[in-house]
């Protein structure tokens, strides 16, 4: 599902993100990448959503070399790929639904298609009595089920996720990664980057450990450890 061999990427400062790394993640798998802040870690999934390109080497994503992707291909590889940000990035003068809704509008989704995505999507993620708030009038932990509703709606092969537990109390992290664990079991490939150790610990899942972008660990049932 996602490959990369020999992948560097240089910055025109000088910085060097990652550093020959050859890594290859299974359709259906679910993976923490862990490591200290400036390893690497949200380069690394960048790469995967094109949003940057290997200064040299490979990512394949889905069997798609992102490095020779057509610029007018790039949409369709995104609507692949759900992504939720560390920041929310949502739209505060809409509601959930709306800002559930627009990824779907932006791909010219029908109309009975949005609603019936958007309302299931929603009511799975718990919060279908607050569709018509806006992301103001929610709690940290409803912004970040909204931004995973975002990120799923279209059906992604791939869910990135960059620290979703960073601004949440301890029960609401292990409530979300529940959701996230239930997506993954519907069939989604799920790359989890993170700094908390209980979650990783508890969860057992797959680790690879960065360090000065390198792999320093790559781990089956792995822990939090780099």
């Amino acid at each position: 599902m996602i490959q990369m061999y020999n992948v560097n990427k240089v910055y025109p400062n000088g910085v060097k993100a990652l550093n020959a790394i050859d890594i290859h993640i299974a359709r259906g798998e679910f993976v923490f990448l862990v490591g200290p802040s400036g390893a690497g870690k949200t380069t690394l999934m960048r790469l995967i959503f094109r949003d940057e390109l290997p200064s040299t080497g490979h990512v394949i994503v889905d069997g798609r070399n992102i490095e020779r992707l057509n610029a007018s291909k790039v949409p369709y590889l995104r609507r692949s790929i759900g992504v939720v940000f560390q920041d929310f990035r949502l739209l505060d003068n809409r509601t959930v639904f709306d800002n559930v809704a627009f990824a779907l509008r932006v791909t010219n989704t029908p109309y009975d298609e949005i609603q019936d995505r958007t309302n299931s999507v929603i009511d799975l993620l718990g919060l279908g009595h607050k569709k018509q708030f806006t992301p103001l009038q929610l709690s940290g932990g409803e912004k970040q089920r909204v931004c995973i509703a975002r990120a799923i709606v279209n059906n992604p092969a791939i869910l990135l996720t960059d620290e979703p537990t960073g601004n949440l109390d301890p029960d609401m992290s292990v409530e979300i990664m529940d959701i996230l664990a239930e997506i993954n079991k519907r069939g989604t490939t799920l790359l989890v980057a993170t700094h908390n150790t209980q979650i990783v610990n508890k969860m057992q899942r797959r680790v690879i450990g960065l360090v000065d972008g390198r792999v320093t660990s790559d781990k089956a049932k792995g822990v939090y450890n780099y």
